[in-house]
């Protein structure tokens, strides 16, 4: 197949171009290196992928029509699997217009390539923000999703509108994966277990947000590709869907750092604070969709993925830090 990956330069965007070539598709990757964190770090993020000569790069923001419009100038893709967005709930409550510029109107841009192009299959990273505080357990794709608690959250709802539109409209063949709390190499430096693991090696403080009650269900990214290529053979099997991506086990901030103290051995320096606008409790999904439909079964366990993702950045993480000097991108800790 012929596949066109929106925030192909980005974490999971990139591991998602690599399993994508290596199953023997053709891949486009499009990105507009957006300098939320710099750039040199997703130039090495496409390292790998640059090497097949089945792959080929376009640089483009979604903001621009004639730039998202580009990509498709050779015709139809079998596939297109949108990634990009501009990502990260605490950044999107200073930024609320430049987060509906780049994920509703850039989406829109998309859609109406696909639509002019004859693209008629779509898999889409939606997010686990979208339940809110959702009380209920695990969430469910079914559960109400109509009191989001920040901007970002708020966009990927109204993503999930838009993308149910052009399907009944246009015919357009669209999963919705609601990815949770995704992690692994190459996750954004913001991330909570990128920036615990680099200030426990840097011996500075761990900054925990609340009485470290709050839980995430952290998936591996190699899990939550496999769910996507899943979803990127299947799409055309389905005219539109909303499925989890997640782990099933959520896992309490407090017992997070824990377990990053025994991967690295490292002192833990903690300092709590408040619970900032627009985080959620807890976080927890429910896979029997995704199981059904795409086959997906999850198989990294915290404990394994902690200990992959130290061993990558115990090789990486001088660079990282060199990208990253004297950037305030690093300075925000992200859950989501």
């Amino acid at each position: 197949m012929r596949i066109l990956v929106t925030g192909a330069a980005g974490f999971i965007g990139s591991h998602l171009s690599e399993a994508l070539l290596a199953d023997g598709h053709d891949v486009v990757g499009f990105d507009g290196f957006d300098p939320f964190y710099p750039r040199l770090i997703k130039e090495r993020n496409l390292t790998t992928a640059r090497a097949s000569v089945r792959f080929r790069f376009v640089e483009g923001d979604l903001r621009d029509r004639a730039a998202v419009e580009a990509p498709f100038a050779d015709g139809p893709f079998d596939v297109v699997a949108h990634v990009a967005a501009k990502a990260g709930v605490r950044p999107s409550l200073a930024d609320p217009v430049g987060y509906i510029e780049a994920n509703l109107v850039g989406t829109a841009h998309l859609l109406e390539a696909m639509r002019e192009s004859g693209t008629d299959r779509l898999v889409f990273a939606s997010s686990s923000s979208v339940y809110g505080n959702n009380e209920k357990v695990p969430f469910h794709e079914d559960d109400n999703v109509d009191r989001p608690v920040s901007v970002y959250a708020m966009t990927k709802k109204a993503n999930e509108e838009q993308l149910h539109v052009h399907a009944a409209l246009y015919g357009i063949r669209t999963l919705c994966l609601r990815l949770f709390t995704v992690y692994g190499p190459r996750q954004r430096p913001e991330m909570a277990i990128h920036k615990f693991t680099r200030l426990l090696y840097q011996g500075r403080e761990i900054p925990v947000f609340g009485d470290g009650s709050m839980e995430r269900d952290f998936t591996y990214v190699d899990d939550i590709v496999a769910g996507i290529v899943a979803a990127v053979e299947r799409v055309g099997e389905l005219e539109f869907e909303i499925v989890n991506l997640g782990n099933h086990s959520p896992v309490r901030l407090s017992e997070l750092v824990d377990r990053l103290v025994e991967t690295t051995g490292k002192a833990p320096r903690i300092v709590h604070h408040p619970v900032p606008p627009g985080d959620v409790r807890r976080t927890w999904a429910d896979v029997e969709r995704a199981g059904r439909l795409l086959g997906y079964a999850p198989t990294t366990s915290i404990d394994e993925g902690l200990r992959r993702f130290v061993a990558w950045y115990e090789e990486n993480g001088a660079d990282v830090e060199a990208a990253l000097e004297g950037r305030r991108s690093a300075a925000a800790t992200e859950l989501e």
